[in-house]
Order: structure tokens, then C-alpha cells, then sequence
């Protein structure tokens, strides 16, 4: 034990152009410009798919974040845009933007469906087939699509959304016991198996299309209609509201184009040599509470920043009784295998150290299997990451305690504030007084000062968003959403993809 102490952690830094370093990826892009500006740069082609008139308004949106965004408000935490190419290097090649239409008729007719899996998956599938059709034909490579969506899919499209039943309310589905029962019908049968598919899918548009692709490798971003034209859907306050934050819109899908385009907008600047991020990944494939059954996947980021995701097998991994997830040995052996084969098959070596990040504890069964995994290859060590609301620091001054704040009270614990007073931006982001996050060194051997660092530098690489930092490292910022994405749907189709297709 220890005295409890605590430490700032300076900012870490990270690395654009020509090697040059900032701490706010947003100063350091227009300044240096992206990591690996020579390999991604030039005109790009993009396909566009919603309904006509959606798909007119991403094109002109696209071609106003050629241009400079200035922000209403000046503010040096919400930075002007300088524009797409002044920025990235790059520009959207206009004159062969492949475009596939949506039906908004469809649209609408499906959001009379009263039954929300029903709704949800024949508008997936609007988006869905024309994709997958188009890719396999080839007609022209398509880099990225933009899913332009309108609003009544974004709010009927997730869990518990309800249609408000009417007199045009469509009552189409299958009852509970209808949907799994293997009893052949005389009548109908192809139309209930049919019907019985959209049972097979979780009730929400994003995890939903974003798993019916994944086996066709197609890279895409979802956006709202309002988020890129809210003037026709807002009042008078709500968009003054709203242009506040149009640069920051531009600078994250900007930045999230250009990872999903196969580029590195930056990458972390104090680097260990050798060192590799394993973030676990549990979804319950049943609601269930009694079920054991969950997915489990790893993401594995680089210390470049470069990530991917790979799959697990489905298990007895829950434990109803303590509310955690434990892999058996066999299977905590094969996820760490393929995670350090990917590795050696990029870099023709091992990593020198493996980090695995979860939200529990490590059992001595699955860190067996972990062992076993990179024995003669790599060091393992095991933390343990998860959020603290049960006491607040407070300090004699206008802002609560700076983002890097660490209070180390054991030689493997300390709390990490991820969040807090930023003195590049002079105030704090947000307005209540942060949670701390709690890190635990629970396996293996580490300095907790190191793990704590690194864990600060993860908050800075998630390239879906332009941001100074996150709450929480890569490694778990979109693990649940990963798992829900591994698991809309029944028998999803994958293998080792990179990050880009999941966010």
C-alpha cells in the first residue's frame, strides 16, 4: 500500500504531417494536415443512397464543406473548418457521385407497420439490396457510401419505438409463439417464413444494416437528414441552436471520411514500440436474463492508431449471478491467437507487450487461456476499466480539476479523470463536476502511472469524431456497439475487418 498521491498527467501529444505534433487533433490537421497526407490524397469517388430529395441535399452539403465553416460563435473550443481539401487533402470527385435511390413512398408505407421488426427490417432492406447488388456487379468502385436517412427512420428505427396506432396503421407480423414455431402451414407458409426473418434482426436501423453488410465489406456512414439540413425541420431557436455547431459537424464527418477512406488522420505521438490495445467485447444474444448465451469479440488497436475487430465464438460467457462475462480457456486462447496473428502478419513479429482492457475482472480459466496464447511470443497484462460515480474531487477554484488528474492509492489502482478543466480551451467541457474512471492492473505486471498514460493517449483516437478526447479509451468507447452489431442478427457473417466498418 501507498499513500494516496496525487499526479497530473501532461496531454498527450500526437503526431500529423511531416512527423510534426499537437495536442488538439483539429490544430494539428490545419497546420501539418493528416498523418499520411501522401497516401490518401486527390479526388475520391463516394456513392450516395436515400431517397431523392435527401440525396440532393448530402450533395449539397458536401460541397459546402469544400469551403470554409466559420462557427457563429467564436470560440476556441469549436475551431473553424477550413474545408475538405484545405484540411485532408482531399475532395470529393462530384462528377461521379454513384447514386441509388430509396423509395420514400416505401419509407413511408413501412412506417405504418405497427410491428417494429417488421418496419425496421424491410427499411434496412430499402438501403440493404441496392448496395449489395451494385457491389457485386463492379460498375465502379465506390469508396464510401453516405446512408442519408430522414428523420422517421432515426426515430422509429430503435429499440422500444412506437408507432402511434391510427387508422392507417398496418398490423403485419407473426405473435411470439408464431415466430419460432417449426409447425409446417397450409396456407401462407412462404409468406410466414418471410415475416419470420425479421425476427431473426434487432430492432434497430444502424446495427441492423451495419451487420447485413458486413460479409460485403462495404465501408459507410449514416447520417441524418438533420444533421446536414436542419433548416426545414427546425423553429427559429432550435437552428440558431444547431449552427453552433455546424464546424464541429464538418470536422467530424470530414475526419470520419477520411479514416473510412483508408487514410490515418493522426496517430498517437509518445509511442511505445511494440505495443498493442485488446479491448473485449460482450453482448447477451438473448434478452434472457437466465440465458448465458453472449458474442464475444476483441478490438485490437495499434499503437499507430490502426484498429480491427475480430469475432469470437458464442458461449455460456454470462454469469447471471455476478453480472460479468468469462471466456473458457480454449476460447480466450483462440481470440488472443488470432488477435497476435494479425499482428505478426502486419509487422512479421510479435508485439512486445499485449494490454487487454475489459470493464471485469479476469478469471483464472480465460487468463489461462490468455497465457497460453502468447507464451514465448509477448508479455500479457490484464486491466480492468470502469467508471466511478461514488465521490467527486473538488478543488478552491472557477473550474473542476483538469483532464489528466490521477490519484493513485495502490501500486496497481489509481482513478483517471478523462474528463475535466481543459487549459488549452481555458474552461471545462460540460457543466458538472466529471466522474473519475476507475483502472485497476488486475493480471500481469505494470507500472500504473504507464497504464493510466496510455490509457489517457486511447481517449484520443476515435477517428469517427474530431474531438479533443473522449471519457473513455478506444478500447471500450464502442464495445457495446460492436457486440450489438456482432449480434443483430442471427449467424452474422465475418471475419477479421478493420474498425472502419463498425462505427
Amino acid at each position: 500500500m501507498i499513500e494516496p498521491t496525487l499526479k497530473y498527467l501532461t496531454e498527450p501529444l500526437l503526431t500529423f504531417g511531416n512527423g510534426q505534433t499537437a495536442i488538439d487533433p483539429r490544430d494539428g490537421l490545419m497546420l501539418f494536415g493528416p498523418f499520411d497526407y501522401k497516401k490518401i490524397k486527390g479526388a475520391k469517388n463516394v456513392g450516395i443512397i436515400g431517397p431523392s430529395h435527401l440525396r440532393t441535399k448530402m450533395i449539397d452539403y458536401l460541397k459546402r464543406i469544400h469551403s470554409p465553416i466559420v462557427n457563429a460563435d467564436i470560440s476556441i473550443a469549436r475551431p473553424n473548418f477550413p474545408g475538405l481539401d484545405s484540411t485532408f487533402g482531399i475532395s470529393i470527385n462530384f462528377d461521379n457521385i454513384i447514386q441509388l435511390n430509396v423509395n420514400q413512398n416505401d419509407i413511408n408505407t413501412y412506417l405504418k407497420y405497427t410491428d417494429s421488426h417488421q418496419r425496421v427490417h424491410n427499411w434496412v432492406n430499402l438501403y440493404v439490396q441496392p448496395l449489395i447488388k451494385y457491389t457485386e456487379n463492379e460498375e465502379m468502385p465506390v469508396d464510401v457510401w453516405f446512408i442519408i436517412i430522414p428523420e422517421d427512420i432515426y426515430k422509429f428505427g430503435r429499440p422500444n419505438s412506437r408507432i402511434a396506432k391510427s387508422e392507417d396503421s398496418v398490423n403485419i407480423g407473426l405473435k411470439k409463439e408464431e415466430r419460432r414455431s417449426t409447425q409446417l402451414d397450409m396456407f401462407f407458409q412462404a409468406e410466414k417464413d418471410a415475416l419470420r426473418e425479421a425476427y431473426e434482426f434487432e430492432v434497430n436501423f444502424h446495427n441492423q444494416l451495419k451487420a447485413k453488410i458486413l460479409s460485403s465489406k462495404i465501408v459507410t456512414q449514416i447520417i441524418r437528414e438533420s444533421k446536414i439540413a436542419y433548416e426545414n425541420l427546425l423553429t427559429e431557436k432550435q437552428i440558431g441552436e444547431e449552427r453552433k455547431f455546424d464546424t464541429a459537424k464538418a470536422w467530424n464527418i470530414s475526419n470520419t471520411l477520411y479514416y473510412k477512406l483508408g487514410g490515418l488522420p493522426w496517430k498517437l505521438g509518445e509511442i511505445r514500440d511494440g505495443v498493442c490495445y485488446l479491448g473485449l467485447v460482450y453482448k447477451k444474444t438473448e434478452s434472457d436474463t437466465k440465458n448465458k448465451n453472449a458474442c464475444c469479440a476483441a478490438q485490437m488497436f495499434l499503437d499507430s492508431g490502426d484498429g480491427m475487430v475480430f469475432r469470437g465464438n458464442v458461449g455460456p460467457w454470462w454469469n447471471p449471478t455476478t453480472g460479468e462475462f468469462h471466456l473458457s480457456c480454449q476460447d480466450a486462447f483462440e481470440i488472443v491467437s488470432q488477435s497476435l496473428g494479425a499482428y505478426y502478419n502486419r509487422f512479421a513479429c510479435y508485439p512486445n507487450e499485449i494490454f487487454i482492457h475489459a470493464k471485469t475482472y479476469f478469471d483464472d480459466t480465460e487468463w489461462s487461456g490468455f497465457e497460453e496464447a502468447v507464451m514465448g511470443k509477448s508479455r500479457i497484462v490484464g486491466v480492468r476499466i470502469r467508471e466511478n460515480s461514488a465521490f467527486k474531487l473538488y478543488r478552491q477554484y472557477q473550474y473542476c480539476v483538469p483532464r489528466g488528474m490521477m490519484l493513485q492509492y495502490d501500486d496497481r489502482r489509481a482513478f483517471l479523470w478523462t474528463k475535466g478543466f481543459i487549459p488549452r480551451f481555458k474552461t471545462q467541457i460540460g457543466l458538472e463536476t466529471p466522474n473519475p474512471i476507475d483502472v485497476a492492473i488486475t493480471r500481469g505486471e505494470a507500472n500504473i502511472e504507464v497504464v493510466c498514460k496510455d490509457i489517457l493517449s486511447l481517449t484520443k483516437l476515435n477517428y469517427n469524431a474530431c474531438i479533443y478526447g473522449d471519457g473513455v479509451p478506444v478500447t471500450l468507447k464502442f464495445a457495446d456497439s460492436i457486440g450489438e452489431i456482432l449480434t443483430a442478427g442471427k449467424d452474422i457473417k465475418t471475419g477479421i475487418l478493420p474498425f472502419k466498418h463498425y462505427i
